[in-house]
């Protein structure tokens, strides 16, 4: 009896130590299955965390091709580095407008796809010069490039400098592009660049759904005028005296008098010069020598001798035939001779 009784204790023990072992066993799967969960939650959550942190820098880099870094720069200046609504600053830049001359004319024989593949490759070279002169495109106006300069370590002279400088490379820039144009049987492309140095107002204007960074004042009105005369004296790149006298500080760029214009909406007269650092040696040294009779032309003009100041720009336009700043010299002392009410100010 006591034999069985032991035998039916050892039974006994060894089911209870199977069942230990079996829910040990299971508890242990169990736990790994946890562990496997979390550890594959984890590695979901992270690689979740990781696309929107991925798709955030695309956002952040594809936000900084339309709101260029110098504005959130000038609007740290003033304490805040927001872009909200309503923000601005005030700051001296250089102000540099390039238009393409006979833009119209030249996409009604494109193809709209092919208008902007011409406009993405022309705008590609001319964004080089642009930035290795401390300089940024605040926009693109159609065909037009409006840029800014304004070189935070450097001095009104650096930023007139620079302005002056990536005008010239651009020159360069277009002088290359239309060497490969001229491979490819296309026509060269011609631009016009109007520079002037001031002070302007940075900021952020819109709506609260549409917002967009602008730059206004008198400086850059003053800048697209300038810009707009390059196609009438058929000039590559035109700038207000007083910048081109505080670029000259920094560096010497040959350059000549065209006229003192009066802009609509401005009290006072803007000298305005071509800058001519970039031309060949031959065309500068005509262009120069035609300089020196505009400003005896111009003095005989604002003296009153209107006559003599015609008789002078007749002769030397005989000299110069292919000068357009002559003629319209002639045509300004033609326009005082026949009006009685002229009021002595040339405005183009």
């Amino acid at each position: 009896m006591l034999e069985i009784l032991l035998g039916v204790v050892s039974l006994y023990a060894i089911g209870v130590t199977i069942i230990y072992f079996r829910t040990s066993s299971e508890a242990e799967d169990a736990h790994e299955d946890q562990k496997a969960q979390h550890t594959q939650r984890q590695a979901q959550m992270e690689s979740t965390i990781e696309a929107k942190a991925d798709e955030a820098m695309r956002l952040h880099q594809t936000f900084r091709k339309f709101v260029p870094r110098q504005f959130v720069d000038h609007f740290a200046k003033s304490g805040s580095d927001g872009l909200e609504l309503g923000r601005a600053a005030e700051d001296k830049v250089a102000v540099l407008f390039c238009d393409i001359r006979g833009f119209t004319s030249l996409s009604e024989r494109l193809s709209p796809q092919d208008l902007m593949y011409f406009l993405n490759s022309y705008f590609l070279r001319m964004n080089a010069p642009i930035h290795q002169n401390n300089g940024f495109i605040d926009k693109f106006i159609g065909d037009a490039i409006m840029a800014l300069f304004d070189n935070p370590q450097g001095s009104d002279e650096d930023k007139a400098a620079d302005a002056v400088t990536a005008a010239m490379e651009i020159q360069t820039a277009l002088s290359l592009y239309n060497g490969h144009r001229a491979n490819s049987k296309y026509p060269p492309v011609k631009n016009g660049i109007g520079l002037h140095f001031g002070n302007v107002v940075l900021g952020t204007i819109g709506s609260d759904d549409r917002m967009d960074t602008t730059v206004i004042g008198d400086t850059v009105n003053v800048a697209q005028r300038i810009e707009s005369l390059s196609s009438y004296f058929n000039a590559d790149v035109l700038a207000s005296e007083s910048t081109l006298l505080l670029a000259n500080q920094k560096q010497q760029y040959e350059y000549r008098l065209l006229d003192l214009v009066r802009f609509k909406g401005k009290s006072v007269d803007v000298p305005v010069v071509e800058i001519l650092a970039h031309l060949p040696e031959d065309i500068k040294t005509q262009k120069l020598e035609a300089a020196a009779a505009i400003k005896t032309g111009i003095a005989f003009r604002e003296a009153g001798d209107i006559e003599a100041a015609l008789a002078h720009f007749e002769n030397f336009q005989a000299k110069f035939p292919s000068d357009l700043s002559l003629k319209h010299h002639i045509t300004v002392c033609n326009t005082a001779l026949n009006d009685e009410n002229w009021d002595g100010l040339v405005r183009i």
